[in-house]
């Protein structure tokens, strides 16, 4: 069977499971991790559960407060990659999964009870009009074609509302759940369209950041053509890449054509962004208007994932990554960096992250961060370990090993 399988055979076998307990329970008597956390966390009225997606299906991993002990369900959608999946913040069990094989396509998939049962849903995202077309790696002219949903992003209002970023580069919006898609056709038919051009992993919009203040404004990012910002809810666009510089492309400086691998911000400060470009960490202080980078004393400025603390928002935390053709920690040390004046100083957080012979990456969906006192960071590796600090970057430890690689991790703090 080809992509035009029928959706029977698509979604045989989803709901394919295991549960078991980790971390806490791998060794006899307490780990490191359980010493360090025992005192930590809202013990007694929260519960984290961690959303991950890998190559061969998704896994949700949950603990109370404490973040001792984890059990791990899944694999869901076993053998099929899991490109994001996210929960809604009206409605926690409410969970969106973006579903993927080169064989049978795409597939998107609801959960309405935190992830114990799943639906597909609405699978056809069709370019509003003539698609026209975009640049192609040669530079000559290639037709706009789907391929897939690269991320979900839940509306911070309505649980069935919720965007999804697709390859080739477009925005989209459901406003029943995920049953029908229509482009926010604004975006790429911005006069830029025809010269954005797919980078390495392909052109996908990967990013989409809803501001929390101006209900209107939406910031989105793709590679390779830059960052861009509504502030009338996706009718009309612009770009926003005053101040970014890629010695890679013709005109360093140009208006569109950088590759922006990921955008973070916090949400009681909309109009500050940080971000990790493929080279050089960067941050705007005026909704993306302009730029300036903060890579200061970072080992490399190259990397994936940008996260800020829950509660803090000048700590902000990357993954440094050797370089654009060498994928993987420098000097095989896994260290996340974390800066606590918003860019230009770093320390380098390495207890309980390996030190020697480390060889994996961080991919740009595979951070993120929880709302406890004592906020918690979480990140997947290629490697298929998830790690989790429950002190902020402090120490860490792995909740499970050997999963397949992880594509994306998302942390629900549930009450």
């Amino acid at each position: 069977m080809g992509k035009g399988a029928p959706q029977s055979a698509k979604i045989r076998g989803p709901a394919l499971r295991g549960r078991h307990s980790c971390a806490g329970d791998l060794l006899s008597g307490p780990t490191n991790f359980q010493r360090r956390t025992q005192t930590k966390g809202d013990t007694t009225v929260s519960q984290v559960r961690v959303l991950v997606g890998t190559r061969k299906g998704a896994f949700i991993l949950t603990s109370d407060g404490s973040r001792i002990r984890w059990t791990v369900d899944g694999p869901f959608f076993g053998g099929w990659e899991i490109y994001h999946l996210k929960g809604s913040p009206v409605d926690p069990s409410r969970l969106y999964a973006s579903q993927s094989t080169g064989w049978f396509g795409q597939l998107i998939q609801r959960s309405n009870d935190g992830g114990r049962s799943w639906e597909p849903v609405g699978n056809t995202f069709a370019y509003d009009g003539v698609a026209g077309t975009h640049q192609w790696y040669d530079g000559t002219a290639h037709p706009w074609e789907f391929k897939r949903v690269w991320h979900l992003e839940p509306s911070l209002k309505d649980p069935d509302v919720v965007y999804a970023g697709i390859e080739d580069a477009a925005l989209f919006r459901s406003e029943d759940g995920g049953r029908t898609w229509n482009e926010l056709s604004g975006l790429r038919s911005h006069g830029s369209g025809p010269r954005w051009q797919p980078g390495a992993g392909g052109m996908c919009l990967h990013t989409i950041l809803l501001d929390p203040v101006n209900k209107g404004r939406i910031f989105i990012a793709i590679s390779a053509a830059g960052a861009f910002r509504t502030d009338d809810g996706g009718a009309t666009w612009r770009p926003i890449n005053r101040g970014l510089r890629s010695e890679h492309i013709p005109d360093p400086t140009a208006e569109v054509g950088h590759c922006v691998h990921r955008i973070a911000m916090h949400p009681s400060r909309p109009q500050v962004l940080f971000m990790q470009k493929h080279w050089d960490v960067m941050r705007s202080d005026d909704a993306g208007d302009s730029w300036h980078e903060i890579s200061g004393n970072l080992p490399s400025d190259f990397g994936f994932p940008i996260e800020v603390h829950a509660h803090e928002p000048d700590t902000i935390y990357v993954v440094p990554i050797k370089s654009d053709s060498e994928h993987y920690p420098p000097d095989g040390k896994l260290r996340v960096y974390r800066s606590r004046t918003g860019g230009g100083e770093w320390e380098a957080l390495t207890a309980g992250l390996p030190q020697r012979d480390c060889y994996v990456n961080v991919l740009r969906d595979a951070m993120a961060v929880d709302s406890l006192d004592a906020c918690g960071v979480y990140f997947g590796t290629t490697g298929g370990q998830v790690y989790a600090s429950a002190d902020s970057g402090g120490n860490w430890a792995p909740i499970v090993r050997d999963l397949p690689a992880v594509l994306s991790v998302e942390v629900q703090t549930l009450p």
